[in-house]
């Protein structure tokens, strides 16, 4: 709320080339000159605004409300060749700029110093409305996907429910028989299946520590990307600079207990000694790939002069979120996870010596079902990632966050389904190595999603350079790798459910 003649200040935040988002240079890096007032209210910067090169400097343009400021000169500066060229550059280049006045954003390609008051109908929490795009998001195309994927789950479940219902009765009726047998008659019968492999389904994944962690890491992701979806559609937080990154961070943070909890969990039912480590890992993968990719990006920043580059103090505050509330709270996390539900309770006994994998057809072999098991989940989600892309890569507002809940409720179920559908047939080639399988089939959407964006980067857009390529890459590879996590994790979280399912309802000697 404004008084008469109260101030209005306009910052100047960043310019840069059109067709590079993500390469934004101070305002002042340009020999603009500035105006003549100098003293101003206080002003405070959040942490996502310093993540994502938010650098508002004052215009020194004296506003007032309410006051008309006909066409005026208000400064004056002597252009050498050096600063010339500067413009000329940026010209070249269709290089433009952003401000704020009242949060409000402003972009264009020139500027001229004329104010004028206008009376405005529109409600202050409808304010924001002028600068989405409904014909954009929500463009019959968008409406079409997310229909298509919405059929494509109720196809995909019915499918799913309906063979394994089918086969796995046909499977307990013949395994009932062969209760009846006698020794002999079973052992001149013809065994296969998976209930062959039942002294080893239950066997510790390899790479215990690694595979915890993943799974931990994975529910924390999801975890995040549910409660920051719901904020986003009660608060739209697309309204305010740096609040979706900021509401990220702080949601990523509180919920390291969930990743503690399943991580911890899950290696102690393995039989993990070393849980410390685990914690560890669990707790600094995901900050770790993010930093180090950030770090990676920074330097380019940095001998570009780009206002992308995080200044030192911001990386501190991040360093201190993660050891001083990421760690402890992912380890209160793996103590209650390994205290609650760290005991293993297979339903069936586990061999002490391994059962010998028999050979099988190639396209049963893990390595082919992993490859295989990305796409249906990629299909069920790659129209909206090109509106997210859109959104992040361009200058589109993303604000409907229902069809993003409702694309990541698709992609969950169609994630277990596909999993459980690789897993039943590989039990059923009596290949125990299910674990790892089910959640690397379901990581590899990732691959696709990764592979996208090169479709898209060419293709879709007129990016160039080193720094925005590198950003470009760079960010997309951290993007789809926390995708394939949180899919991975999903999708083990499904198929050891129906694992532990059907092997409970068979009685075993």
């Amino acid at each position: 709320m404004y008084q008469d003649k109260e101030e209005v200040v306009l910052w100047m935040n960043t310019v840069g080339p059109y067709h590079n988002r993500q390469e934004t240079y101070k305002y002042f890096s340009l020999p603009f000159c500035v105006g003549s007032k100098r003293s101003i209210g206080h002003y405070h910067e959040t942490l996502g605004e310093a993540l994502q090169g938010v650098e508002l400097e004052f215009s020194g343009l004296d506003i007032k409300f309410k006051d008309d400021v006909m066409p005026a000169t208000y400064c004056e500066i002597d252009l050498d060749k050096e600063k010339r060229d500067a413009f000329v550059y940026a010209i070249k280049n269709h290089y433009w700029y952003q401000m704020y006045i009242d949060d409000l954003p402003i972009w264009g390609e020139y500027f001229v110093i004329k104010v004028k008051w206008k009376k405005s109908d529109v409600k202050f929490e409808d304010r924001f409305d002028k600068y989405l795009d409904p014909s954009f998001f929500q463009h019959r195309i968008h409406w079409f996907s997310i229909f298509n994927s919405f059929m494509m789950v109720i196809f995909l479940v019915g499918l799913v429910s309906m063979i394994l219902m089918r086969t796995l009765r046909k499977d307990y009726a013949r395994y009932s028989k062969e209760e009846e047998m006698d020794d002999m008659d079973r052992d001149l019968g013809d065994e296969y299946g998976w209930k062959q492999v039942h002294g080893d389904v239950f066997r510790p994944s390899s790479h215990p520590l690694i595979f915890s962690s993943l799974i931990g890491s994975g529910c924390q992701i999801f975890a995040v990307s549910f409660i920051v979806i719901i904020v986003a559609m009660i608060e739209d937080l697309y309204t305010e600079r740096g609040s979706m990154l900021s509401t990220a961070i702080f949601v990523y943070a509180a919920t390291s207990p969930v990743n503690g909890y399943f991580g911890g969990s899950l290696y102690a039912r393995q039989g993990g000694r070393r849980w410390i480590k685990q914690m560890f890992i669990g707790a600094f993968l995901i900050p770790a790939m993010v930093c180090g990719t950030a770090f990676f990006i920074n330097f380019i920043a940095i001998y570009y002069h780009a206002s992308r580059a995080i200044p030192f103090g911001t990386m501190v505050a991040v360093c201190c979120i993660c050891f001083f509330v990421i760690l402890p709270l992912n380890l209160v996390g793996t103590i209650l996870g390994r205290n609650l539900s760290g005991q293993p309770n297979f339903p069936c006994r586990v061999n002490a010596v391994p059962r010998p994998i028999p050979e099988k057809k190639w396209f049963m072999e893990p390595a082919v079902i992993v490859c295989l098991g990305g796409i249906l989940p990629f299909g069920s989600i790659f129209i909206e990632m090109y509106f997210i892309f859109t959104s992040f890569w361009a200058y589109k507002i993303y604000y409907v966050y229902g069809f993003m809940m409702l694309v990541l409720v698709i992609l969950c179920i169609v994630t277990v389904c596909v999993t459980i559908v690789c897993t039943y047939f590989l039990l059923n080639a009596e290949d125990y190595r299910w674990q790892w399988t089910s959640f690397l089939s379901a990581a590899s959407t990732a691959i696709y999603v990764y592979m996208y964006s090169f479709y898209y980067y060419f293709f879709k857009t007129k990016m160039y350079g080193l720094f925005q390529t590198s950003f470009y890459f760079g960010y997309m590879a951290v993007f789809s790798t926390a995708l394939g996590i949180m899919c991975g994790a999903i999708g083990y979280m499904g198929t050891s459910a129906f694992v532990r399912k059907i092997y409970t309802n068979v009685k075993i000697d």
